[in-house]
């Protein structure tokens, strides 16, 4: 039962747990990616989480499990290990070497404390899942963060319903608990060791270091009655609700991380906020974040494959969302540019 539906728990007593490894060494393998079972997988779990918080604020009642909490918890120690490691006085302007020891930090103890989240009977799963959750914060040598570590944690938030430490209530608060406080850590993270984007375009990326962010984030702002997507550039609108929806939060850090007119230094998001719907924003950073990630051997290049996300061909059939009414055929551009 595929996990595009994160309700499925595929692991049994006698399953074996392994290391994940990155499979996609040259562009020519992206086939093998684009066919696989982590590819269906990976897009039909964020189409699902997608489609669960439709409508629904961050600070919405939620189910929240045992393992939803707890890993909330492991997050804020990480969040603690920052503060006791300060960055380092030094030159130059990004990269600050005390990543490097917060990192060492993480890979040190990071496993120890998923056992923590995990239930006595699945920690044989935490050498399959660490690799993920450490993959999720950053390169140590680069001292850089991108939508490739973001991709990193999802896997990982996929792979803890695969072996059902998460169970299917649990979506919601997969997403406005676990994933925005992950979020938060990241952007401190960032502003704290000056981290430099991974892979950045420049003013023509949607944004320098997240996206799925935008994705759910919009989603939760579907049939909102009162915001609209030309309202988010409003900075009244932004700062009354960057708390309450994922999108705006978002919004919010780059207005504050980056000068000048926001037109300018994000031009993807100006274009964005001249759609008619959330739902169609919603619909076309999807088919976005299809193209401009999923399909990019830069960042596919770095996926793990385990036992739960493997290179194995998809079963036959459509994949995630492509008989999904909700998400209309595509129509490039994203948007017509905003004047």
């Amino acid at each position: 039962m595929s996990s595009a539906n994160p309700e499925s728990q595929i692991v049994g007593d006698d399953h074996e747990f392994v290391v994940p490894t990155k499979c996609i060494k040259t562009p020519e393998s992206m086939a093998v990616w684009e066919k696989s079972e982590a590819y269906c997988e990976y897009l039909g779990f964020i189409l699902a989480l997608n489609e669960a918080v439709q409508g629904k604020a961050l600070n919405a009642e939620c189910t929240q499990g045992d393992a939803v909490k707890k890993t909330v918890t492991m997050l804020d120690t990480f969040d603690q290990w920052l503060t006791e490691i300060p960055p380092t006085e030094q030159p130059q302007r990004f990269g600050n070497k005390s990543f490097r020891e917060w990192f060492k930090r993480l890979q040190e103890l990071g496993e120890e404390e998923l056992k923590k989240v995990l239930p006595e009977n699945l920690h044989r799963a935490s050498q399959e899942l660490f690799q993920y959750l450490l993959e999720g914060f950053g390169n140590p040598t680069r001292i850089d963060y991108g939508t490739g570590h973001e991709m990193a944690f999802i896997m990982f938030l996929c792979c803890m319903f695969k072996i059902g430490a998460y169970k299917s209530d649990d979506k919601v608060a997969v997403v406005n608990k676990v994933f925005n406080r992950y979020l938060e850590l990241v952007r401190r993270l960032q502003l704290v060791y000056r981290m430099e984007p991974a892979g950045s375009h420049g003013v023509w990326s949607l944004d320098d270091y997240q996206f799925v962010p935008f994705i759910w984030g919009s989603s939760q702002l579907v049939g909102h009655p009162r915001i609209e997507p030309r309202h988010f550039v409003d900075p009244a609108i932004m700062d009354s609700f960057k708390n309450h929806f994922m999108f705006l939060g978002s919004i919010e850090f780059i207005s504050k991380v980056k000068v000048g007119p926001f037109a300018e230094h994000s031009n993807q998001l100006w274009n964005v906020s001249a759609v008619s719907s959330w739902s169609k924003v919603n619909a076309g950073l999807i088919r976005m974040y299809k193209a401009e990630v999923l399909a990019k051997f830069p960042v596919i290049q770095h996926v793990l494959f385990g036992s739960l996300l493997t290179t194995k061909p998809a079963p036959p059939g459509p994949k995630p969302g492509s008989r999904d009414t909700r998400f209309p055929a595509p129509k490039p551009p994203l948007v017509t540019p905003r004047q």
